[in-house]
């Protein structure tokens, strides 16, 4: 397994006992969740970045907009079944998807590194143009910088999107009622093998892809067919475990999965297995969970279904009454243990 190399911020104020926060490249887990409890949101922090959601719904002129952004460092920057291009688009297009919201227009800034082949430029911006076009959004404003030599790992990208909410619900972490059925939307693990083999040349039987897919499709599907969606989130950085366990310590509600239910491909489950991988936590650029009345469960999977990017749904689990704001997973021979969030990322630098 390849080794995680931390850097630290010099913070204003201590975390712990040093006053560094040590992240892996990327951030994710509890350590880039400290970070955000403890400094960030003090600072910053107001009732709309309260809701801890993918993004912000905002109310203008009567009209609800969903706003939101993400920065891509992915390393390499091309694997199979994507690129840094397609992630930037898919990964805003989603986030808006999280908010109930038909995502519609992005922004896009790139940050290059000085002696960037203008090929690899042009690989970018097509793979953006393409996985927009098939996506529905169109970008409408932009910002390019070039930085020195060796101040960059050739090019970042940073893309912002709004999108328009044309229901009622409120859909957050925070909405999240006591016996909400969970459904996953498909298999997990694959976009962080996939990139994780391409960095390390490692040769599998067979070739694993990246899920990276716009997802507004299916979520409004079940938006437009009436379903009483309570929330929605999609399966980046952390996984699906991180995921749940925020939402839980969001919504205070235990949570509970069955890991035999879980869709886990395979060759993905082989190499985690082989590498020391759990796919629980691994990043997805193309998978959700869906939190709903359990009553409306079986027809929400029918739905799902009916998309190919989410055609393997399943129902993973439920929410419990339990304040403690725990998630639980029941192993294929009925151990149940507490999962936690991760110090670190498994993969650095993976989205």
């Amino acid at each position: 397994m390849p080794e995680v190399k931390p850097f630290a911020i010099q913070c204003p104020a201590p975390i712990g006992d040093t006053g560094l926060v040590q992240l892996a490249h990327g951030g994710g887990g509890k350590l880039m969740h400290d970070l955000l409890e403890r400094m960030v949101l003090p600072v910053l922090g107001n009732p709309i970045l309260e809701s801890r959601h993918d993004g912000a719904v905002l109310v203008m002129n009567g009209m609800r907009l969903a706003f939101t952004t993400d920065s891509y460092v992915v390393r390499p920057l091309f694997f199979p079944g994507g690129d840094i291009g397609a992630l930037a688009v898919n990964g805003t297009v989603n986030d808006l998807a999280m908010c109930g919201a038909r995502p519609l227009y992005l922004s896009a800034g790139l940050i290059l590194e000085e002696g960037l082949p203008l090929d690899t430029l042009n690989r970018v911006l097509a793979s953006m143009r393409r996985t927009a076009e098939a996506a529905g959004v169109q970008f409408v404003t932009g910002d390019t910088k070039v930085v020195d030599k060796g101040n960059g790992d050739q090019i970042f990208v940073n893309t912002a999107g709004i999108g328009l909410l044309k229901h009622a619900l409120s859909i957050a972490p925070s909405n999240v009622c006591p016996g909400d059925a969970i459904l996953l939307s498909g298999d997990v693990g694959r976009h962080g093998i996939a990139v994780m083999a391409v960095r390390q040349g490692l040769e599998f039987e067979t070739t694993i892809e990246s899920d990276c897919a716009p997802l507004a499709q299916p979520v409004l599907a079940l938006l437009d067919a009436g379903f009483e969606v309570h929330c929605l989130r999609d399966l980046t950085r952390g996984g699906l475990a991180t995921a749940l366990i925020e939402i839980a310590e969001t919504a205070r509600l235990s949570i509970a999965i069955d890991e035999s239910v879980i869709p886990i491909k395979e060759d993905v489950q082989a190499a985690c297995e082989i590498l020391g991988f759990d796919p629980l936590y691994l990043a997805n650029e193309g998978r959700f969970v869906v939190f709903l009345p359990a009553s409306r469960a079986a027809d929400a999977l029918d739905v799902l279904r009916a998309h190919p990017v989410s055609s393997g749904a399943e129902q993973i689990g439920a929410v419990g009454k339990n304040a403690a704001a725990i998630v639980t997973l029941r192993s294929r021979i009925g151990t149940t243990r507490v999962l936690d969030m991760l110090t670190g990322e498994q993969l650095p630098r993976i989205c």
